[in-house]
């Protein structure tokens, strides 16, 4: 049998099965190596507070990751809707780092280049994120936001920016969010500095 195969699953289309992959996450993906204790209990699928909104719960994916399902696995999105709110590492029996797992397939799924990875909610909202502190050194409620909108058209942009006018409003008569120019902290050159020394050593750690 070899490494790659082809699988037809009833009412579905062919799909590739990675015989190998379970193996490359045990060994390059964080916590991975704990993947094997995973009992299928159901425990952190049961505890996620968002795993309705998942492709598939973690236990579901773990089990994937075991079928060698590499690309239905790296293009879900139940990655990205984790909160890290721990609960599935808190409450595993078999003491499975769920949460750092998930996170790290996440980040692989986007050195690999899948498209998924980059156009989720989540990694919109985290560029957006990003270049507010990039720009300013702290967020920008207003410029982040509006960036974040841009992700999806202009045209779009505007009809979110419209929908959330009224909680934009209650946060400034609250003083939540001000008006005028943006607040800028000092050094926002040595924070890029780090940053990218931050990058940098990310990149080395990753034999990238």
């Amino acid at each position: 049998m070899t490494a790659n195969m082809a699988a037809t699953i009833p009412g579905q289309s062919a799909r590739k099965y990675d015989l190998g992959f379970a193996r490359w996450v045990y060994e390059n993906i964080e916590g991975g190596d704990k993947l094997s204790m995973c009992m299928q209990c159901g425990v952190c699928s049961g505890s996620c507070p968002l795993g309705t909104e998942m492709d598939y719960g973690p236990r579901k994916l773990f089990m994937m990751v075991r079928a060698g399902m590499k690309d239905a696995v790296l293009k879900a999105n139940t990655m990205y809707n984790c909160t890290s709110c721990y609960s599935c590492v808190v409450r595993c029996p078999r003491g499975v780092p769920v949460q750092y797992i998930l996170q790290d397939l996440g980040r692989a799924a986007a050195r690999m280049g899948y498209q998924e990875a980059k156009t989720t909610d989540n990694a919109r909202f985290a560029k957006a994120f990003i270049w507010s502190t990039r720009k300013f050194g702290r967020t920008d409620e207003r410029l982040f936001t509006f960036k974040y909108y841009l992700s999806f058209g202009l045209g779009e942009a505007i009809k979110k920016a419209m929908a959330n006018m009224s909680i934009a409003i209650k946060l400034v008569k609250t003083k939540r969010m001000h008006l005028g120019m943006p607040h800028r902290i000092k050094g926002t050159k040595d924070l890029n500095a780090i940053l990218a020394k931050a990058a940098e050593i990310e990149k080395r750690e990753q034999g990238i």
